[in-house]
């Protein structure tokens, strides 16, 4: 097939899309997608409409964590939810404001001290707000509330922060980072204890949350009583997807990724030619429960953009090794649990990890099962649920394992 061709091809399948599942994402999508827009602005979500959601003037000044608005929402039977408006930093240490969602159960705490507190980190992988937790939960739509009823069944309240901010930036560590640690500080006006026993948990994209919540608190966030990290097929390294996910099964995802970070990066846009600006036109507002991005599948990175070997530019490089997790010690304790045959998010990233961590001085237990990034998830929540709650209760831990299973 002649280039000419295929660029047609891929120009009409984008328009296509636009209009069948975004027709509101701009006021001129047929347009925009014949010239795409210079103007990074023009590539992040659609806004919800929702006035709740936007900061009060002069908000930039206040400390991160602050809370800019709170409302009270329905999620789950039996416990009090409360979503909160905060004050958060960027990844380039700019203020933003984000959401957290934060569900208490009604019936009295009994295990002594203050309520322990979960920071579940659901692996949104999406890039619109609707399909961030403070939306899908009032919505009864969150695809990992049962995950989430485990944990208030054991008494815990629990805080579901839209980690990846305000832009939905996707694979955006520092943000990701960020926000759930002031999510946990905005938590502490609604009943929950300053000193209580918090953890930290999330799977796959919630694991970028987690481990890096895990790496920034002692800096960002030294006040919370953090016990115990747990997550699972973390996507630790960019360099690693670039090879398991660019140009198969796993592109779709692998392009919001991409998107993702450039929201938080925008000198990344001058990279993309027309048609990686037509795509990230095209799944700006995308929810990773649609399709799954299976439509957008077998894209390679290099082919969407302007420059050549895009992934050895400096601007790639440096957005890659400044998201690589790994490189800031953490002192809580970590679990880490990964599948085997986890061909999307291959074990060497979580191997890596944990030895950057251990040879700082890190405690860090891996835990490597059988399955693909699926199987993994299903197969690894039950022991790293069970080692929160040993942390939660005041067992203590240490030291450095990999467990193969």
């Amino acid at each position: 097939m002649r280039t000419t061709t295929r660029r047609g091809l891929v120009v009409a399948c984008a328009a296509a899309l636009a209009l069948a599942l975004a027709p509101s994402a701009q006021a001129d999508p047929v347009g925009d997608l014949v010239a795409p827009p210079a103007n990074p602005d023009a590539y992040l979500p659609t806004p919800l409409g929702d006035p709740w959601f936007t900061p009060p003037a002069g908000f930039e000044s206040s400390e991160p964590g602050t809370v800019l608005n709170t409302r009270s929402v329905a999620v789950q039977p039996g416990t009090t939810s409360t979503q909160l408006l905060f004050r958060s930093t960027d990844s380039k240490n700019n203020p933003i404001a984000a959401a957290t969602t934060i569900l208490v159960p009604d019936a009295p705490w009994t295990g002594g001290g203050p309520r322990p507190v979960v920071a579940y980190n659901e692996a949104t992988d999406s890039l619109g707000n609707a399909c961030a937790p403070s939306s899908t939960l009032p919505r009864g739509t969150n695809k990992e509330l049962d995950r989430m009823q485990e944990l208030l069944g054991r008494g815990y309240a629990v805080v579901v922060t839209d980690y990846q901010g305000p832009r939905q930036a996707y694979s955006a560590g520092l943000v990701s980072g960020h926000t759930v640690l002031d999510g946990l500080r905005a938590s502490r006006t609604v009943g929950i204890a300053p000193d209580a026993p918090v953890a930290i948990t999330g799977y796959s994209g919630g694991a970028i949350a987690s481990g890096w919540a895990a790496q920034l608190a002692p800096s960002y966030a030294p006040e919370l009583n953090i016990v115990g990290v747990a997550f699972g097929g973390p996507p630790t390294d960019y360099k690693i997807l670039q090879r398991s996910l660019n140009g198969g099964i796993g592109s779709g995802l692998f392009t919001a990724a991409t998107i993702g970070l450039s929201r938080e990066y925008p000198e990344m846009r001058s990279l993309a030619n027309d048609n990686g600006k037509r795509l990230a036109l095209v799944q700006k507002d995308q929810c990773v429960d649609v399709l799954s991005y299976s439509g957008l599948a077998l894209f390679d990175q290099r082919n969407l953009s302007n420059v050549p070997d895009v992934f050895n530019h400096p601007i790639t490089r440096a957005v890659v090794e400044e998201n690589r997790m790994g490189q800031i010690k953490p002192e809580a304790p970590i679990y880490i649990y990964q599948g085997l045959q986890d061909f999307l998010i291959p074990k060497e990233g979580a191997e890596a990890v944990q030895d950057q961590w251990c040879a700082a001085g890190a405690s860090v237990h891996l835990e490597e099962i059988p399955g693909d990034h699926t199987v993994a998830e299903g197969g690894g929540r039950p022991g790293a649920f069970e080692w929160l709650s040993q942390r939660l209760a005041g067992v203590p831990t240490g030291g450095c394992e990999r467990v193969v299973r």
